[in-house]
């Protein structure tokens, strides 16, 4: 008996480990490009007014690789998780780490990205964006240089996974990616503006709030399925883009599916509120299982 309590201690150690274990990937041979005068040094903090861990002055892009633990039937797919933070910081937790750590353990390979973000010159980059949006027109200027630098972030990180699919024992026909409100522009940036042969197979936008001029660009030529989910609430006003988003999909004959809870806020994520949008997360994996990407 005291050998099988080993045994099930042992396998159980040896499982915990094998999902918190993760791989550093630099997605750029030396600087990244666009970003070569850069000086800021990347740090991470916890945000007192996000209430959760942020990642700031990011300046060379990685991908944290959250494989699928030993003993966990691989499904085969792959996914690049975008947080978000205003392309001021990254939710590297609650919009990024958790859910990989859960997607992994249900057999999905995951990916966390850590795309480059706006200069903070303070050590609360939460703060600091507040006080910059009471300046809205500055704000927007100054991000939109980045955002262009995050976008190409984003199609680097998959072409990443579809180099290196084999690797991690994933479909090329299975990958895809997921952006939580800035990551949801990386990600759409990655499906409605990309030139290159490395198109997500998939793509789920949470919270997103995708700029006109991005919603105006034509469908892309391989059918995507999407996942949508918000909150009417939204404290950032950004609902209304969702449905914008779902009602671009619609139109188009593509695959689409749209969760817009009543009550959630802006930047949910993984976190608890005792509110029926915690489960989002279920029902993006009921999506998974319906597209036949997660057993």
């Amino acid at each position: 008996m005291k050998n099988k309590i080993t045994l099930i201690l042992l396998v159980a150690l040896s499982f915990s480990v094998s999902v918190k274990a993760q791989e550093t990937v630099k997605l750029y041979n030396g600087v990244a490009p666009g970003s070569e005068n850069w000086k800021q040094k990347e740090a991470q903090t916890y945000s007192e007014l996000f209430k959760t861990e942020v990642v700031y002055n990011v300046t060379s892009p990685t991908l944290l690789v959250y494989k699928v633990p030993q003993g966990v039937q691989n499904t085969g797919t792959a996914i690049v998780i975008a947080p978000g933070g205003g392309f001021q910081s990254l939710s590297i937790n609650r919009e990024g780490i958790d859910l990989a750590k859960r997607l992994s353990e249900k057999g999905i390979t995951a990916f966390v990205l850590k795309y480059r973000l706006v200069e903070t010159i303070t050590n609360d980059p939460a703060k600091e964006m507040m006080d910059k949006l009471k300046d809205r027109a500055t704000f927007e200027k100054q991000t939109a240089p980045v955002i262009e630098l995050a976008a190409e972030d984003g199609k680097k990180a998959l072409e990443y996974v579809y180099e290196n699919a084999s690797k991690f024992g994933v479909k090329a026909s299975q990958i895809g990616i997921i952006g939580f409100s800035a990551g949801s522009t990386v990600a759409m940036q990655t499906v409605l503006n990309n030139n290159t042969v490395y198109i997500p197979n998939f793509v789920a936008s949470i919270y997103g709030g995708p700029a006109a001029d991005l919603l105006q660009k034509p469908m892309p030529k391989k059918v995507t399925p999407m996942f949508v989910c918000a909150a009417s609430d939204d404290q950032l006003k950004l609902a209304p883009r969702s449905i914008q988003l779902y009602n671009k999909w619609l139109d188009g004959g593509y695959p689409v599916e749209l969760h817009m809870y009543e009550k959630g806020g802006h930047g949910f994520g993984m976190g608890k509120q005792n509110l029926p949008v915690d489960s989002w997360a279920d029902r993006f994996e009921d999506w998974l299982k319906y597209q036949k990407l997660m057993n």
